[in-house]
């Protein structure tokens, strides 16, 4: 079945469905989440992409990131893929939202309308092999210190996703 993801203005109008790879290739805007767990030390989850996706391979992102299917909130749709992905359930608590767009390589665009959720767990993960490589907790600073020493590890939506949530925090 091929994915689909829901096409949106800027106030979150539907405006129909397209293709996700045709989506990534023009930079249309859709919906999308990302999802950021911490634990009791305040440490954030990392995902390593699994290397053979069609683009950031390998790289090092948030817990999890992905797009609401079409009849599908945000909520549902971040709690589907945290256990598609990682194999488990916990409760998240929605923190904000931004449209960004951003050249993810291979001529491919990600332009999207970014709701950010955040949650806490720190039990059992069953990983799925498809979709992920390994998982860490890292400390907000070392994190902060290895993007700036090492971007190229690092998806360019997390980033730009860790920047905003870095500042909604200070807020």
């Amino acid at each position: 079945m091929e994915e689909q993801v829901v096409l949106v203005d800027e106030n979150d109008a539907v405006l129909g469905l397209m293709n996700k790879q045709e989506a990534h290739e023009k930079g249309v805007l859709h919906r999308a989440f990302s999802v950021f767990l911490f634990n009791s030390e305040g440490e954030m989850l990392l995902q390593k992409r699994a290397k053979h996706k069609y683009h950031s391979p390998g790289c090092w992102t948030n817990a999890v990131c992905s797009h609401p299917r079409e009849n599908e909130t945000y909520l549902e749709a971040a709690q589907r893929r945290l256990n598609e992905e990682l194999g488990i359930v916990t409760n998240l608590e929605e923190k904000f939202h931004f449209i960004y767009k951003a050249q993810v390589g291979q001529g491919l665009w990600e332009h999207e309308l970014d709701f950010v959720f955040v949650g806490k767990y720190e039990s059992e993960f069953h990983l799925n092999p498809e979709e992920v490589e390994e998982i860490k907790y890292i400390n907000i600073q070392e994190l902060k210190k290895d993007i700036a020493t090492n971007p190229d590890l690092y998806t360019e939506w997390f980033k730009i996703i860790l920047k905003e949530y870095l500042e909604e925090v200070m807020r």
